[in-house]
């Protein structure tokens, strides 16, 4: 029998231990996991590496999760993958914003990671 291809998650964000939490806890439910600690480099990777879903902090170095989200957006070629914007800054305006970039759930930390995880699943259609 086949293994099933496992869905492929983008996490971009620059702190190592939110980082490794995120991927362990998704790995443990058998996604494939690549990671980036910059925008640059995260939506560098967001481009080439055919990912299904993107976890991606605001306050980032180089671009911030808003530019990621909003190049990637606004690409006819990457629009439909899902971006949740996982960030300490809970205010209503960076909300807004989020909204305005089309960011698809915007969580805000510190969060539960069986959350994050159910919306992982329900973005993902499973």
């Amino acid at each position: 029998m086949a293994e099933a291809i496992k869905k492929k998650i983008l996490i971009v964000d620059d702190e190592e231990d939110i980082l490794s939490m995120i991927k362990m806890r998704l790995e443990a439910n058998n996604y494939e996991v690549i990671t980036a600690c910059d925008g640059n480099s995260g939506f560098d990777m967001a481009r080439t590496e055919n990912v299904n879903l993107i976890i991606l902090d605001l306050t980032l170095p180089g671009m911030d999760g808003y530019q990621v989200c909003r190049l990637l957006k606004f690409d006819e070629k990457f629009k439909d993958i899902p971006i949740i914007m996982l960030t300490a800054r809970g205010q209503q305006e960076d909300k807004q914003w989020g909204l305005k970039v089309k960011v698809d759930f915007y969580m805000t930390k510190p969060f539960e990671a069986k959350e994050l995880l159910a919306k992982v699943k329900e973005l993902l259609g499973e």
